[in-house]
């Protein structure tokens, strides 16, 4: 946490995350072309390595969080890949104004194809580095999408508006230092705005392959 208070983030698309959410690190959201993984991922990809590298930690902090997922599993938890490349191995977000109502399925978002493996599953992981002192909630709700829902999401957005959810029962949970979390993306969730301070986790997602082997992506 203290190198990443000395580097600067970048942010989601404008033009899709609003209220706008910081990054460091690269995620392929914002690579998808057509329901396929752009060309221009695999160098952002590098990139993204490259400024992890600079910070010159004593130690790689997701490969630590795939190992410690991995520790009671028969296989190590590796990075996913596509058409043989290796996918980026997460990113350190920073939603302070909040995330929107959503889902994520990269099976639905990808349907040109995603991960070399089949896949028969996906959670989201998030590691706290840092919490405000108010705000910063995840929301999920029992609801997940269906077509008629798409009729609450404004042109372009990645989001939906909150009356999506309708009465679906929910549960909030607040984020607290050094405590790591999976979810199932696919439920719609969000996050509240933040308050008197920084909320920082570090986030990947994981997939379940046919094998039951966990492959992890950002």
């Amino acid at each position: 946490m203290r190198a990443l208070l000395d580097v600067e983030f970048a942010t989601y698309g404008r033009a899709r995350v609003q209220p706008e959410v910081m990054r460091f690190g690269v995620g392929v959201s914002d690579y998808r072309r057509d329901g396929r993984i752009s060309e221009e991922f695999w160098a952002a990809v590098d990139e993204g390595r490259r400024a992890w590298e600079a910070l010159n930690l004593p130690f790689d902090p997701f490969a630590l969080c795939r190992s410690r997922l991995g520790a009671d599993l028969p296989q190590q938890v590796e990075v996913g890949r596509h058409d043989g490349h290796a996918m980026s191995p997460g990113v350190a977000r920073e939603p302070n104004q909040g995330f929107l109502v959503h889902f994520d399925d990269a099976q639905r978002e990808f349907p040109g194809g995603f991960l070399d493996e089949n896949v028969v599953c996906q959670f989201a992981f998030n590691l706290y580095l840092s919490v405000p002192e108010e705000g910063g909630e995840t929301v999920v709700w029992r609801h997940r999408w269906h077509p008629t829902d798409d009729s609450h999401r404004p042109d372009g957005s990645y989001g939906f508006k909150e009356d999506v959810v309708g009465a679906a029962e929910s549960f909030l949970m607040r984020p607290r230092k050094g405590e790591a979390v999976l979810l199932e993306p696919r439920n719609f969730h969000a996050v509240r705005p933040s308050k008197g301070g920084r909320r920082i986790s570090l986030g990947f997602s994981v997939s379940m392959t046919d094998t039951g082997q966990l492959l992890t992506w950002g």
